[in-house]
């Protein structure tokens, strides 16, 4: 299942599919936040700018995946999905306005 395997390859450090052929992709990113991570691989902690991203993107899908599952929980626990009106009144708190 491909929440265990994302799971899995965040928790060891290994990327999922990496005896599968790659992708390649453009992206676009800060110029300071490229330079953070050539330093990470000049100092070993990845083996190349692409390996770096990539554990992030394993890393953040672990993380969605976690809070989908967390979210999942809370709803069963409450009797389900949050009403309109009760979706109006947190934004209302968010905002901070009266509830």
């Amino acid at each position: 299942m491909v929440v265990r395997d994302v799971r899995r390859a965040a928790a060891n450090g290994s990327m999922i599919g990496m005896t599968q052929p790659r992708a390649k992709i453009a992206i676009t990113i800060d110029p300071e936040v490229l330079a953070r991570v050539r330093l990470a691989v000049e100092a070993g902690r990845a083996r190349s700018v692409s390996g770096y991203v990539e554990r992030a993107v394993v890393g953040q899908l672990a993380a969605e995946t976690d809070f989908d599952a967390i979210l999942a929980e809370i709803f069963e626990a409450t009797g389900g999905q949050p009403t309109d009106e009760e979706r109006a009144a947190a934004r209302r708190l968010l905002a901070g306005e009266a509830a």
